[in-house]
């Protein structure tokens, strides 16, 4: 089973939602998928869906998955490295009114230069569903922990303090 998950966002992550749909539409994937939709309003047709999911609920199916598919949340991101679960992080954008900023793209970008699985469209999805890695944050090493560093010093300069 794969578990998607939006989070608990005032905003609906409907590029996702077209995203599962199609990939479900393309059959590719011939197993059952569960979705946590959140305030989304396109839900994807052929996969079991919640709008939110108490926290056992929520337990249950994390430890159920094969993968998880989640948007590129802080808190879910902690959550999911946590587990020995292969997951993939979608940011969510401003830019199709996701979220009040774009946030999530920066950790998301962040977060790619040290290896771990983000989706830019749905291809990086169909790939990752078929080659799933688990990759932790907390297995970086301290040479790409400093090049993060520096890399996000540059980005956002004095703002990070």
């Amino acid at each position: 089973m794969i578990l998607v998950t939006v989070g608990t966002e005032q905003y609906p992550f409907n590029r996702l939602m077209n995203w599962i749909e199609v990939i479900l539409q393309s059959e590719i994937i011939q197993e059952e998928i569960v979705v946590q939709y959140g305030n989304s309003t396109v839900l994807p047709a052929g996969a079991k869906v919640y709008k939110f999911l108490k926290e056992d609920k929520f337990q249950d199916l994390i430890n159920q998955a094969r993968i998880v598919i989640a948007h590129c949340g802080e808190g879910t991101l902690l959550l999911l490295d946590s587990l020995d679960k292969p997951y993939i992080l979608v940011s969510r954008s401003h830019q199709f009114k996701e979220h009040v900023d774009d946030h999530q793209i920066e950790l998301a970008l962040a977060l790619s230069q040290i290896n771990v699985p983000i989706a830019w469209c749905p291809g990086d999805l169909v790939r990752f569903i078929e080659n799933p890695q688990k990759v932790s944050v907390a297995d970086v090493s301290q040479a790409s922990a400093i090049a993060l560093c520096n890399s996000l010093q540059s980005r956002f300069g004095e703002n990070l303090n």
